[in-house]
């Protein structure tokens, strides 16, 4: 058979990720800051596009419709329906007290000081006036200035304070803190102790066992039961045998607590009042408030850009000899850009009001009474109800956070797996939060164990594994019933 070339035509059917489609797909998934953040990356790239300002309710363009000129924004009102409030005359009197304190100031941009004067532009830039927190690394070096270092002692100091990590432990070894200053190593030691012996106590230490033993140290307890305890028994006091710990101390059980209530007392880890942990505040993307039997769902759009076409730029391509327009292919691509992006924008909003409004449907029971009443359910449940894929609703309900009557949860909480019982399914989440409630209820003389557990749910119809009931009780962060105990 002969090889021949031939021209073949078939039609068919492919599904193509374009450009705009995977936009759209993108900004479906962001969070509220990462969604900000690539709006106004848009904006400052796409010279079509313009951001609706608070008070500009009005087109820029008034022969251009309001569809056209601001698709992104709230509905515009009328224009001939809004009047400007007049405009305030200012009193004879204001007027003249306004004279008055100008004329002090003059025409100088000098200001006067018990020293004299200095120019306006000697003051400190706001950013150097902007007040925060003291590091670590700080709090340690000023301490260190009003020691008698040597050049060589602040070299291997500044090492040193550079290899601790947010509590306050040393990361490296001696050794290699000689390698990396080259130092001797009788120095390199006499700086790490004295480092650690200044506040907090117990800084650079290498382990939590050094780092208790320096703030014993510093409390004059060196040769004390506490010392012995930390040095010799810490794998027995993790593990709580007390008994054991008295019987070869050769003193009392009592003795062994009051100790170890007086080492409960030093700090773990000295790093932590100097911990850059900033707070960070949850925006919900939705509100969901009950009016009467019934809730109402509100999309939280404070903070979110409005766009709109610039009316510059569609006047422009409007014209007659709109053909001449310097970079008019440049111009109408970027136009089409601008108009998907904000297409974009309105189906990102509509499908998360969607999802907020399936999930509501479903989730009826919780909205009412609380967690406890939580339904178990999965993302094709709600895919089916509102008919998009599964993967769309994931996206949606990726970073994204609901204010409900009873907290503020992320979309993705109210999907969880179904645990049979007596009564029907019942949400995962149901089970952990009343593991956590039957906890909380507990003695502490006498905490109630994982078996305990499953008994006390297995009378109310819900029957799981020890094992279930522990991996709950660990994902909650809640140790086992004998680290609980409280022994004094």
């Amino acid at each position: 058979m002969g090889l021949e070339t031939k021209l073949v035509q078939k039609l068919g059917q492919s599904l193509l990720m374009t450009p705009q489609l995977q936009q759209a797909i993108k900004l479906l998934q962001l969070g509220r800051l990462e969604y900000i953040e690539a709006i106004e990356k848009e904006l400052l790239e796409n010279p079509v596009l313009e951001e609706v300002k608070e008070g500009d309710a009005s087109p820029s363009n008034p022969d251009e419709s309001p569809g056209q000129s601001e698709l992104a924004g709230n509905e515009p009102q009328n224009p001939a329906s809004i009047e400007a409030p007049p405009e305030p005359t200012p009193h004879a009197d204001d007027q003249q007290h306004w004279d008055e304190y100008l004329g002090h100031l003059g025409d100088s941009r000098e200001e006067s000081t018990p020293r004299g004067t200095y120019d306006f532009e000697d003051r400190p830039s706001i950013e150097a006036t902007v007040s925060r927190a003291e590091t670590l690394q700080e709090h340690v070096l000023s301490q260190l200035r009003l020691l008698e270092l040597s050049q060589k002692e602040q070299f291997i100091a500044t090492h040193v304070l550079g290899n601790l990590n947010k509590d306050g432990y040393l990361c490296v070894t001696i050794d290699e803190l000689v390698n990396e200053t080259r130092c001797d190593r009788e120095m390199v030691e006499r700086v790490v102790r004295t480092i650690q012996y200044i506040d907090p106590p117990g800084v650079a230490a290498q382990n939590l066992q050094e780092c208790l033993l320096i703030q014993l140290d510093i409390l004059g307890l060196r040769e004390s039961l506490e010392a012995r305890l930390v040095s010799e028994h810490m794998e027995r006091l993790e593990k709580r045998k007390y008994d054991q710990i008295a019987k070869q101390e050769g003193v009392t059980l009592d003795d062994v607590y009051k100790a170890l209530a007086r080492i409960q007392k030093l700090e773990p880890r000295p790093g932590r009042p100097f911990a850059d942990d900033d707070v960070r505040y949850i925006v919900p993307d939705i509100y969901i408030h009950k009016v009467g039997n019934e809730y109402v769902i509100t999309l939280n759009e404070d903070g979110l850009p409005k766009l709109r076409l610039s009316s510059f730029y569609m006047s422009l391509l409007k014209e007659k000899d709109g053909d001449q327009v310097p970079n008019k292919a440049y111009l109408t691509e970027r136009l089409k850009a601008a108009s998907w992006l904000i297409r974009s924008m309105h189906q990102r909003q509509n499908t998360i009001y969607k999802v907020a409004q399936s999930i509501l449907k479903f989730q009826r029971d919780f909205f009412d009474y609380g967690i406890e009443r939580l339904k178990p359910l999965v993302l094709k449940d709600v895919a089916d109800d509102i008919g998009m894929h599964e993967s769309t609703v994931s996206r949606v309900t990726t970073s994204k956070y609901a204010h409900t009557p009873q907290g503020v949860f992320e979309l993705k909480f109210f999907f969880s797996n179904a645990i049979k019982t007596g009564q029907g399914d019942v949400s995962s989440f149901a089970i952990k939060e009343r593991i956590r409630g039957l906890i909380a209820e507990e003695s502490g003389d006498a905490p109630i164990s994982d078996q305990q557990i499953v008994e006390i749910l297995k009378r109310e119809n819900v029957e799981i594994a020890r094992r279930t009931v522990a991996k709950y009780r660990e994902g909650l962060g809640i140790p086992a019933s004998s680290q609980r105990k409280k022994l004094f």
